[in-house]
Order: structure tokens, then sequence, then C-alpha cells
């Protein structure tokens, strides 16, 4: 029996292959496809990789049993998208699709809103301009975070034409609603042994998320009231209250392996919706073998706590130091909260590479802070960087036990964590 997760590298995304069934009768998961500039170097060659293994041709299409993305956001979304216009492309010309998707989960930004996202992005140009929407705001405006979501929007109208175009099934197993975590949910079974259970997005986080999009309606004509009502809704609301939360689980002989898939979900929302669906134990506690680390590590999206209750056999940090991701104090947490234990830290980026990226962000948010501190004089800037105190190479430099821990997919090879039965390629 086959439970792998294929990480691959995906600059400041996700971009995550979950291998299951058996070598006669495999099984594919395609979750996420990060950024632009990932999904031609890094996932469609080794979908590539994967279709030869399996015996297919070139006139074959590879069977993807689910294809999922996890929220609308640029760094998740991206690639997909590349991949849909190419069967796009392949079905307008009458070619064979290189991938046959046979089911497809994906919360799309009018459904999580339940309104008419235009009315939303035309307030939002109106009371912020046009940059507002290119995830490039004034500093006078829009917040980045904001900005970047609904950059995103049009992006995921994009996924959704495709997806009808391709007649994808669409949350075919929530009755083509949104896929959310419900009370006592019951595991969705995909077949050859996975079943995955829905931890997030919680049922009444959007239906707050779709009162914060009416705020922000209401008030888009006072400017000040409509930053506030906006930030509300849009600032990390939409990415860290949409995200899809699973656990996949595979049963042999008694045994269970897991996985916990958070895309970019905050840790508190993630205890609770695991503790709504029942998976949490009687302490509040739960251990998978492999933890796909919230939102890329960042240290917004997580406390100690977390790290405490939720522990794991591995667990996977997705970012190459764009955004400051994986964050210096994360892996503090970790290392306070479990650091004497048996468990692999996998990095999808050398550390130097990450710390370069890590370096710029802190300097580029330090201008930001000193331009604040000219209109505001209660603004805290932060310190120069100093690589000792925050580059990642000096942690793991003092913490060297710790630092035998980590492991790093390489750009040119495959990196699996196998569960069960090694994948061999």
């Amino acid at each position: 029996m086959i439970f792998s997760l294929d990480v691959r590298r995906a600059r400041k995304g996700d971009c995550l292959i979950v291998h299951y069934g058996t070598a006669d009768d495999p099984g594919l998961i395609l979750i996420d496809g990060g950024p632009a500039k990932v999904y031609q170097p890094h996932l469609k060659p080794r979908l590539a990789e994967i279709k030869k293994k399996r015996g297919l041709g070139a006139a074959d299409s590879l069977p993807v049993d689910l294809l999922m993305v996890s929220h609308i956001d640029d760094d998740h979304i991206n690639g997909i998208l590349e991949l849909t216009r190419e069967l796009v492309d392949a079905k307008d010309s009458n070619e064979k699709l290189p991938l046959r998707i046979r089911d497809f989960w994906h919360n799309t930004f009018d459904d999580i809103i339940g309104n008419n996202p235009k009315e939303l992005l035309a307030a939002v140009t109106a009371s912020f301009g046009a940059a507002s929407l290119t995830g490039e705001p004034d500093e006078e405006g829009l917040e980045p975070e904001a900005a970047r979501v609904l950059a995103s929007v049009g992006q995921g109208f994009r996924l959704r034409d495709d997806a009808r175009k391709l007649n994808f099934r669409v949350n075919r197993q929530f009755n083509e609603a949104l896929v959310m975590a419900t009370e006592d949910g019951e595991p969705v079974v995909i077949g050859k042994g996975l079943k995955f259970t829905v931890a997030g997005p919680l049922q009444p986080e959007l239906v707050a998320l779709q009162k914060d999009h009416d705020a922000f309606l209401k008030k888009k004509k006072e400017d000040k009231e409509t930053t506030a009502a906006l930030a509300a809704f849009s600032d990390t609301s939409v990415a860290n209250l949409s995200s899809l939360v699973l656990l996949a689980e595979v049963e042999v002989d008694g045994e269970t392996k897991t996985m916990l898939l958070t895309g970019d979900a905050r840790g508190d929302k993630i205890l609770k919706g695991l503790e709504l669906v029942g998976l949490l134990d009687d302490d509040g506690k739960m251990h998978v073998n492999i933890l796909k680390m919230p939102h890329h590590g960042s240290d917004r999206n997580m406390d100690q706590k977390f790290l405490e209750r939720i522990t794991a056999d591995h667990y996977v940090f997705s970012g190459n130091g764009e955004h400051g991701n994986p964050e210096r104090e994360t892996l503090q947490m970790l290392l306070d909260a479990n650091g004497d234990a048996d468990f692999t830290i996998h990095l999808t980026y050398p550390v130097d590479e990450i710390d370069v990226d890590r370096e710029k962000d802190w300097k580029k948010e330090q201008e930001k802070e000193k331009k604040r501190k000219l209109k505001n004089p209660a603004t805290v800037v932060r310190e120069d960087w100093s690589p000792g105190k925050n580059s990642l190479a000096s942690f793991f430099a003092a913490h060297p036990d710790f630092a035998k821990k980590v492991r790093i997919v390489d750009k040119d090879a495959a990196h699996v964590i196998d569960l069960l039965d090694p994948l061999g390629f």
C-alpha cells in the first residue's frame, strides 16, 4: 500500500502531490500549484515523470483522482490556472488531454461571500483605485494582504470558467456546495483506501465572512470606515477563514497513517475545526505523521500552543523567504514545544536562499514602518536586520541537534515522504 506526500518547490506558495493506492492501482491527488514560475519548472515535469513511470504513452491521459485548490490566493492558484489553461487549449484543439481530472475541490469566491463579487470589486476600485486589485496597493490605501486577496479574485473567476469548460465535477462529494467543516462531519471516502475529513473552513466563520463583506459594501462611501470594514473583510480573513483544512487517512492492518493539510489556515481555527469534527483526543491533542505547516510557517498564523497540541513525525515548511516565511520565530516555537522529539523538518529551499529573501522582506517592511512613523510617531519601527538575531542560518547554528532534523527539497529530484510502501521514484 502506498501513502506518500510529494513536496514540490513552489517559491512562496504550496504545491503538493499525494500518492496512494497500490503499484497496480495507484491514486493521485494534486493540491495547489504555487505562484508563477512553479508549474513549468517544478510541477509539469513531475507529472510527466509520474506518467512515464506508470507506463503511459504520450497520447495517454494521466488519471488524477482529485485536483484541489486550498483557497484563492496567487501563491496557491496560479500554477493550477496554468495547468487548466493547457487542458482548455488541448480541448479546443480537439487534442487528447494530458490529464484526466476525476474530481475538483474548490470554494469559489462568490460561493464564499454569498454575493456577487463584481459589486465588491467595483466598490474597492472606487475607494482605492484600480491599483488596489493588482496586489501592489498605494501606501495610503489598501493593506498589502487585502490587495493580494482581492487580486486573486479574478484568478478565481478564471479557474471557475476553466472548470466549466472542462466539465469538472466541482465539490461533487458536497452536493456541489462549499467544502467546509460541520459538526461531527463524516469522512469523505476517496477510494483505494484513502479518506479525507474536512476540518476547515468552518461554517460559522464563512457566515461571519459574508457579514464582513456586506459591512464593507454598506460603508463604501465613507473613506475611513471603508478602510476598516475592508480590512475586517479581506486583510487576512479570506485566506485564513476560507482555506481548506483536511486530514488524509489510510488504514492498513489496523494501523492508520495520517497527513494534516492546512493551506493558509490560522492555527486557532485549525484547532477549532479539529475539535468540531471530533479529531482531537480527550486532552485536546492530536498526533499526525505529516503536518503541512500552516501559511508557510508564518508566525502570524501560529503560536506555541498549537505545536504542543498538534505533533507530527514530519513538519513540511513550504516557502522561499518571501514575506518572511518560514519565520525564525515559528521554528523557535517548534523547538520549544517539541524539540527533543524524533521528527523531520522539510524545507522547500536551502536555508541560505531562504535567508536572502527573508532579509529583503525585513528591509522592505522596515521602510514601510519608517514612512508610517512620519505620520504617526507612535508607530514602532523594527531594528535593522541582524544575521545573528534574525537569520535561520544562525538559529540552526545555535541549535545543531535541531538542525540535524532538517531535510531540503532538491530542485532537480523528487522529494517524497513515504508513510507506507516506498513510492520508488
